[in-house]
């Protein structure tokens, strides 16, 4: 039996794919560029990482003496 769930060719029935390729494609208005998200919560993350691999190292340190 064939399958007659799939689609049939490149028609989309609810036209959401060609929606969405409209929106892609359409200019920036107004010559708007998206800005950089903040570094804050990144360096507060290497920070945190970095202090508790030191905590770890530290105390596996004084374990072993």
């Amino acid at each position: 039996m064939a399958n007659t769930q799939g689609p049939q060719g490149n028609y989309d029935p609810a036209g959401s794919t060609q929606m969405f390729r409209a929106f892609v494609d359409e200019a920036p208005q107004g010559g708007r560029q998206q800005q950089a998200a903040p570094s804050g919560p990144r360096i507060g993350l290497i920070v945190g990482v970095v202090l508790a691999v030191v905590v770890v190292a530290a105390v596996a340190w004084l374990a072993l003496m």
